[in-house]
């Protein structure tokens, strides 16, 4: 059985060389994410960072990650899931990850790649500059911004911010389970709690949006790697007409000012509502990252 540790902060630059390498499996392998979201333990095996997640009352290994040969490590958790009596299944595989166990375990595995799950990676001068007729909209949605609060501003998320955007955001929560009482929002509210509490540590980069006098708007994201920045987070106060789009352009363009190498954001996935489908697709994705499931479907492993 292998001896997986508690996801623990003080030993991040021990993961980081290995979840840094996986930015095209999305944004399952931010270490902000996998520390915000559910339970997560991790081990070091034959070269890659194996993770067993607990998240949503599932048990799962998301592919290993890292740059060596994964065959030992897949064949380690495979013999892991058997002793502690569980199923294996892995989660966030690539297209090479599921082209590597359909060749190395042939037979053995069901698939699953649900759309609802691929990642809305954008061109980061895309969302900056929202140049052309497809970014007609949104530079309107902008315009309107601008024209009604000319007196706007952005501020970065540090610790003299974060304080105004937690009682904001309390704010936000308070408002949405009383206008959607059956809306399941509790587990983001408790990883939005996670980032706050933790944003030094997360590595987490930020920015504030204020208009008309108040607070409109905050988001925060971290790095994939050094070209893409995950964003983990944003928040509107909707009395604001155009919030959203505003603080969508301003962080575009904080990021690309503090990090010239910076190509793309990753705006994660839409999680099948068709509402937030609509919306990430009106921002025309540079691409989608696939990911894909992975189900061990015979009862016996034999090496």
């Amino acid at each position: 059985m292998i001896e997986f540790e508690k996801l623990d902060l003080s030993n991040k630059d021990k993961y980081l060389p290995y979840l840094q390498t996986s930015a095209h499996r999305g944004c399952g392998y931010s270490l902000a994410n996998l520390y915000m979201w559910g339970r997560q333990k991790v081990a070091i095996v034959g070269g890659r960072l194996a993770i067993f997640s607990h998240y949503a009352g599932n048990t799962v290994y998301p592919f290993p990650v890292g740059n060596a040969d994964p065959k030992e490590a897949v064949d380690a958790i495979i013999h892991d899931a058997q002793q502690r009596g569980i199923p294996c299944r892995f989660t966030g595989l690539s297209c090479e990850d599921k082209q590597f166990l359909e060749k190395e375990y042939p037979g053995k595995f069901r698939y699953h790649c649900g759309r609802d799950n691929f990642d809305y990676v954008y061109d980061i001068n895309d969302l900056a500059d929202l140049k052309g007729r497809k970014f007609q909209q949104k530079r309107n949605h902008v315009n309107k911004f601008v024209q009604t609060f000319p007196d706007y501003y952005v501020k970065p998320l540090d610790e003299t911010t974060l304080p105004g955007c937690r009682n904001m955001v309390d704010n936000w929560y308070y408002r949405r389970n009383i206008e959607n009482p059956h809306e399941d929002i509790q587990m983001e509210q408790v990883a939005l709690g996670r980032a706050f509490r933790n944003y030094q540590e997360l590595g987490l980069d930020g920015l504030v949006l204020y208009a008309g006098g108040k607070l409109a708007a905050v988001t925060m994201g971290s790095f994939l790697d050094d070209e893409t920045v995950d964003v983990h987070f944003e928040k509107a106060d909707s009395d604001i007409p155009g919030a959203y789009a505003m603080i969508n352009r301003e962080f575009a363009r904080y990021l690309r000012d503090k990090y010239p190498n910076l190509r793309y954001l990753n705006r994660e996935d839409d999680l099948g509502s068709a509402g937030l489908r609509k919306a990430k697709l009106s921002y025309n994705p540079h691409h989608m990252v696939e990911k894909c499931w992975a189900h061990l479907i015979v009862e016996e492993y034999d090496d």
